[in-house]
């Protein structure tokens, strides 16, 4: 088949080196500018040079709704469109354009998880498994009909990065079996139950401001969920800003104000956490390793001479 792939970063890479790979005719890509923005720069292997690379002609756009991208889209005459980590809304008179419609692929075992970041927000949630979905677009962001879906375990110590290359190694597999099931004439694709729908936002420097009054497993799940290379998880100690780069849930309980820097444990120490912390009800995040407003990495032992004080949420409390 005719494809026209819209895709960006890493994702869009992998997909388009699968396409190039496989029998079907990239015949041409549209990809977003590099950004500015913290997760634009994680994983960001170029799909723009990738396809030139192979002489398949580009279009840069954030949005894919003007006029001259239209005239394209129809002078390629695709048989199918292949989107992939697409940013921005396309179009009904886009995504409809080629006789076999737009194949989306997205990493998250919708129909939960629609939207961005999803892997991280999984593993906050706690969820035993992720994924991807290859469906077919239609006007309601990721909520068309589901061509494929393949699914692999969280493990209790996973971070973001590990699920990020397992899930990652799909991509290339699911697009290419999905454009078969789609150019073999089936239309039997399994409808979303949209009662199990949820739509996640992006993440952004709120949403990894550490809030002690969290339990210490929620903590601990945010600090694998903020692995490197995504920006990581902060709070601030003597009013400076200092990310936890590992941690764990401490062994014993510790009862107190939350964010008091308490015990050390074994090759951590124990920091107060959770609502019910002052009824000696709550186990404790233990801090293992931590990175200073300089950028020096220090195991927790070495950064915290003494006990005593608070991490908190905000550099003035």
């Amino acid at each position: 088949m005719r494809v026209v792939m819209f895709g960006f970063q890493t994702w869009g890479h992998r997909t388009l080196r699968a396409l190039l790979d496989s029998p079907h005719d990239v015949v041409m890509v549209v990809t977003h500018p590099a950004g500015a923005g913290a997760y634009e720069k994680v994983w960001s292997d170029s799909v723009a040079e990738l396809a030139e690379a192979h002489g398949v002609p580009v279009l840069l756009r954030e949005r894919p709704d003007d006029e001259e991208l239209y005239d394209a889209l129809k002078q390629a005459a695709p048989d199918v469109i292949v989107a992939t980590n697409w940013r921005t809304w396309i179009p009904p008179r886009v995504f409809t354009l080629p006789p076999y419609g737009t194949l989306n692929v997205h990493d998250a075992l919708l129909p939960a998880y629609a939207g961005f970041s999803p892997l991280i927000w999984a593993l906050l949630n706690d969820e035993r498994e992720v994924g991807v979905t290859a469906h077919l677009m239609d006007e309601t962001l990721d909520a068309g009909p589901i061509v494929l879906q393949r699914a692999v375990p969280v493990g209790p110590a996973d971070t973001t990065t590990d699920l990020f290359h397992r899930t990652l190694e799909l991509f290339g597999p699911i697009t290419v079996d999905g454009l078969a099931a789609i150019g073999s004439g089936r239309r039997d694709f399994v409808p979303q139950d949209r009662s199990r729908a949820s739509f996640f936002h992006k993440r952004s420097e709120e949403d990894i401001r550490i809030d002690f009054s969290w339990s210490a497993e929620e903590l601990e799940r945010l600090v694998r969920a903020q692995s490197a290379p995504y920006p990581q998880a902060f709070c601030f100690h003597r009013g400076r800003r200092l990310e936890i780069v590992t941690a764990a849930v401490s062994q014993a309980v510790y009862g107190g104000t939350p964010g008091r820097i308490f015990f050390r444990e074994g090759d951590g120490v124990a920091i107060v956490a959770g609502a019910e912390a002052r009824r000696g009800r709550s186990k404790a995040l233990l801090v293992r390793s931590v990175r200073t407003d300089e950028g020096v990495e220090l195991p927790a032992h070495e950064y915290f001479r003494a006990m005593g004080g608070y991490l908190t949420s905000h550099p003035d409390r």
